[in-house]
């Protein structure tokens, strides 16, 4: 073991809001110093890493959840602001720090500040280490046997079973020594991540418990009540059977080798085929971060260039309208108040809401996935925008632009009974189960009977889904014999 030596070291917590499983933090105790545990409000992100508002909630309460595990280890968090180049800078300085540790990030903004950083610290003789923790893999190795990307998930997905074993995880540390004199740092409360007037996520803390201990808890329920099943369940909306760990993931609150180990405990009982679809979701997303690194403007910039002369409408009455959960169209109507309301998304209306704004509506997919990375609590830089390409059939291993959900055949398949439709949109409630996802085709004495009426207590479609599905067929027509 090294000799103590008095001067400190610095661990960067990023999306990786943990003590268990984090291999930066493991390294800084290792050296036996005192350790600085630091979170940094970066220049030019006003929401202090959160990708949209719903999640700067959900950062708030998982900063401070992090700064309460560490109390218990006889540290603290520290909340610094500002360009880390400079911030860092003056942290060395006057902690005497020798060292700095954190683990890796994968986004091309976050890249080339890393990057910068460390050939800065360097030059100064300051020991940097950065850590592999948020993905399995490393999008940087895991390429084609031509030392391309990959393009399509399967292929992917054989290479990534093939030849990547994801580690044990490492238990979270009971103790971190800590400097004498450390930094006071800034108050959570100024940073103004949670919402006070109005209070829009006042329903969120119902749902959701940020921090690592609710990732650790949500994992164990899902493994005891809800895998079994998963493969099928999943689709349900009103079933409640995804594993709710998406936005603990978003944030690092969890790393994914740990839920992958935990899969392992689950496997060898009579639903591994569940537990196997499960973990083809957790490498969707490995995927789709190998995606991002590759193509830094997946979010931006339409994979399938044809698709940048496509027709879009741009009509910001119905995409106001779809926000609202006010198109007329039960599912979709109920998974956009879902959203509001909650943060979340069920993910077989994910796919729904969007292959309606994208294909009926017409309207630019940038302008869904825009909406989705302001209100989601789980919301994937990668995952986001690849989701939402895929819908639109402008990605890679793309869902076709011909396959065209009509919303009211996805309602009466996924949710034959209605529950989910009546529990956002309560107006419906008393409608039976036949007309409950298609109140415009009701007798106007079911309408009565059942308190609604339409263009008043319910909106009329905003598009009748026939002639819309036409329309969408013709716009690619237009655009499919374009060079890519």
């Amino acid at each position: 073991m090294p000799e103590y030596d008095a001067a400190a070291v610095i661990t960067w917590f990023r999306n990786d809001l943990r003590l268990h499983d984090n291999l930066a933090l493991q390294a800084a105790i290792a050296t036996q110093r005192p350790v600085i545990c630091i979170y940094i409000r970066e220049d030019g992100a006003p929401l202090a890493g959160a990708l949209g508002a719903a999640q700067g909630w959900w950062l708030h309460h998982s900063l401070m959840a992090l700064d309460r595990s560490l109390q218990a280890t006889g540290n603290r968090l520290v909340l610094l602001s500002g360009d880390p180049r400079f911030v860092i800078e003056h942290l060395i300085e006057t902690a005497s720090a020798k060292s700095v540790f954190w683990n890796r990030r994968y986004d091309q903004a976050g890249i080339r500040m890393d990057t910068e950083i460390k050939s800065l610290l360097g030059d100064r003789g300051i020991h940097v280490r950065s850590f592999a923790g948020f993905l399995m893999h490393e999008p940087s190795k895991l390429v084609t046997k031509q030392g391309k990307p990959f393009q399509v998930f399967t292929p992917f997905w054989k290479a990534f079973e093939a030849r990547f074993h994801p580690s044990d995880p490492l238990p979270a540390p009971a103790r971190i020594p800590t400097p004498e004199n450390l930094p006071d740092g800034e108050n959570l409360a100024d940073w103004t991540l949670s919402p006070q007037k109005p209070d829009w996520a006042k329903g969120f803390g119902d749902i959701w418990r940020p921090g690592e201990l609710g990732a650790l808890a949500r994992l164990d329920t899902f493994l005891a009540e809800t895998i079994e099943g998963y493969k099928k369940n999943r689709d349900i909306p009103s079933a409640g059977a995804t594993s709710g760990l998406s936005p603990h993931l978003a944030m690092g609150e969890i790393s994914p080798h740990r839920i992958w180990h935990a899969t392992r405990i689950a496997s060898g009982r009579h639903f591994d085929q569940d537990v196997a679809h499960f973990r083809r979701e957790l490498v969707w997303r490995e995927f789709s971060w190998s995606l991002l690194f590759h193509r830094p403007d997946m979010a931006t910039v339409n994979m399938d260039r044809r698709f940048d002369a496509f027709p879009w409408s741009g009509d910001s009455s119905t995409l106001g309208k779809w926000k609202r959960g006010q198109t007329g169209y039960p599912i979709v109507d109920a998974g956009m108040r879902e959203l509001w309301q909650t943060g979340f998304m069920q993910n077989r209306v994910r796919m729904i809401t969007a292959s309606f704004l994208i294909k009926d509506l017409l309207i630019d997919w940038r302008e869904g996935e825009c909406w989705f990375r302001d209100t989601l609590v789980d919301i994937d830089r990668a995952s986001n925008a690849m989701n939402w390409q895929w819908v639109a059939g402008c990605g890679v291993d793309a869902s076709p632009w011909f396959r065209i959900f009509n919303p009211v055949k996805q309602g009466e398949t996924f949710d034959p009974d209605g529950t989910y439709v009546r529990r956002y949109c309560p107006e419906l409630e008393h409608l039976p189960d036949q007309y409950v996802h298609r109140p415009f085709d009701a007798p106007t004495s079911v309408l009565q009977k059942a308190g609604v009426i339409p263009g008043k207590t319910y909106p009329r479609p905003v598009v009748a889904h026939d002639l819309a599905r036409d329309r969408a067929l013709e716009a690619f027509r237009s655009i499919r014999t374009t060079d890519s």
